[in-house]
């Protein structure tokens, strides 16, 4: 299980689309199990016991609980289990070793292969490591998805069939990108789920998830979507759909069904203070999954593509500064030089508003489209820039990091609705921030203190034009009334500010 900042823990969950009939609402467990009438058939609406009427969905109205048992015996058989073996080094240090942040290993400590008899693993060297997680065959010829964190470092990796039959598997590719993994064993005529269609859900559609928490096999446990396009930190190729679904250790990698049975993602995260479920779990749509499959089964891996921009939200106070309308898109605070932003003209301050005709709604919606694509692909963007909406065309190049090679000090006046201190950059901080122009902020009050600026930060830009000068920041400060989109530098990260003035 993969563990992230903030305790986002990585585990299996599913993801994806869920459609629902149009029926009766009942909070009858007894008619759970029921089939939905066919086209034709009427429904007799069931009063629950406190004769609260049914709810409404929309348009097309109320909505029936799906037959879970039914796609739990159709499609059960098609989920496996999946046990890894490998060996990890661990700290000289101490303390837990490759396990501290497992919690597979504070489950197993003590057991043979997980370190010592007091839960430490023993310093230096290397242990044996065992991991636990979930799978679903997608060919009859053996073709399995799970994550890539079920079977990062292992070198022994056995799938166990619902019938119990176990199977050395073979790692065809892994995307740690997506963490999205292809294995594969050599037995036929095997059970295959469904594969749904992620851009059908919607938000308060049932899910069912089966996997292996803790190594129990075949569980089932189930849910609601709670939201979609979910973006985490780390993970900025993929849409993320959010559940309620429990999963645990073990259920990493294990399909996310639908209403109708069929596959819409993989369990992949939770997001936990304890290390444990607490009701927020995420799942990789299924079609990113086959995607990243579909290149693992072509060349052994999988490329994404780069666009190279540093992207952050739009505020209605920063939307207000670049006089847009609503705060929709993705506000570009730095550019990668020679980057496939770089060769197509994007500026810091510029928004992205469309992706290949795609609207962004949020900025989170932009590294998902990019990361999807492969390097090669074109792309055409629209961007807002200096009041107008303008097209530029680019090429996308492969999803790596770009090495980019490597006046005199004077008191710059207070700006008082500002309520900064600033003065030029000296040559020297230019060449080592890699800047062509900006001015130091030595003291901050007022607006600027309030909005988050700080002491050290450099003023890159205000509204998007470059600030060259301190007298130029007094012109620009002096144009504004209202509000003021300030890039600034803070160490090697650059972020717009939104300061309203006073």
């Amino acid at each position: 299980m993969k563990t992230k900042s903030l305790t986002i823990a990585l585990l299996a969950a599913g993801i994806i689309t869920i459609t629902t009939t149009a029926s009766a609402v009942t909070w009858n467990p007894a008619e759970w199990f029921k089939k939905a009438p066919s086209a034709g058939q009427t429904t007799t609406q069931v009063a629950p016991a406190t004769a609260l009427p049914a709810v409404p969905i929309g348009p097309i109205g109320p909505m029936t609980a799906p037959n879970y048992r039914a796609i739990v015996e159709r499609y059960g058989s098609a989920v496996v289990g999946i046990n890894t073996q490998g060996m990890s080094k661990t700290s000289m240090e101490g303390s837990d070793g490759a396990g501290a942040d497992d919690p597979y290993f504070k489950f197993f400590r003590g057991m043979p292969g997980f370190g010592g008899q007091d839960g430490h693993a023993p310093r230096g060297g290397e242990v044996p490591v065992r991991g636990l997680g979930s799978g679903f065959i997608v060919s009859h010829d053996g073709v399995i998805l799970t994550n890539a964190h079920v079977v990062r470092d292992a070198d022994e990796v056995i799938v166990k069939l619902s019938d119990r039959r176990e199977y050395k598997a073979k790692v065809l590719g892994s995307d740690k990108a997506t963490d999205v993994a292809v294995l594969k064993i050599d037995a036929g005529n095997l059970p295959v789920v469904s594969l749904g269609n992620p851009s059908q859900l919607g938000v308060g559609d049932y899910v069912l998830a089966i996997g292996s928490p803790f190594g129990f096999e075949q569980s089932a446990t189930a849910g609601i979507v709670s939201a979609k396009g979910r973006s985490l930190p780390g993970d900025a190729y993929v849409p993320f759909i959010q559940t309620d679904v429990a999963v645990n250790p073990g259920n990493s990698g294990g399909p996310l069904f639908d209403a109708s049975g069929a596959v819409i993602g993989i369990n992949s995260q939770i997001y936990s203070k304890t290390g444990g479920y607490q009701g927020v779990s995420f799942a990789i749509p299924i079609n990113v999954a086959l995607q990243v499959k579909d290149q693992i089964m072509k060349t052994g891996k999988a490329e994404h593509a780069r666009l190279g921009v540093t992207i952050q939200e739009l505020s209605p106070s920063l939307a207000e500064s670049f006089g847009l309308t609503r705060p929709d898109g993705a506000l570009v605070s730095s550019v990668t030089p020679g980057s496939a932003a770089d060769n197509a003209g994007i500026k810091p301050g510029d928004v992205i508003l469309k992706y290949n005709t795609q609207p962004i709604a949020r900025s989170g919606d932009l590294p998902t489209l990019v990361g999807l694509g492969v390097p090669g692909d074109k792309a055409t963007l629209e961007v807002w820039r200096g009041g107008k909406k303008i097209d530029l065309a680019t090429t996308l190049t492969e999803a790596k990091d770009i090495t980019v090679a490597g006046s005199n000090s004077e008191k710059g006046a207070r700006q008082a609705r500002l309520g900064v201190a600033v003065r030029p950059l000296t040559a020297e901080e230019q060449q080592g921030a890699h800047l062509e122009s900006g001015v130091v902020v030595e003291q901050v009050a007022g607006a600027a203190a309030k909005a988050g600026i700080e002491a050290g930060d450099v003023i890159v830009s205000v509204n998007g034009t470059s600030v060259r000068s301190v007298e130029q920041l007094q012109t620009l400060v002096k144009k504004e009334s209202k509000h003021l989109a300030v890039l600034i530098q803070r160490g090697d990260e650059r972020i717009f500010i939104p300061v309203a003035l006073g």
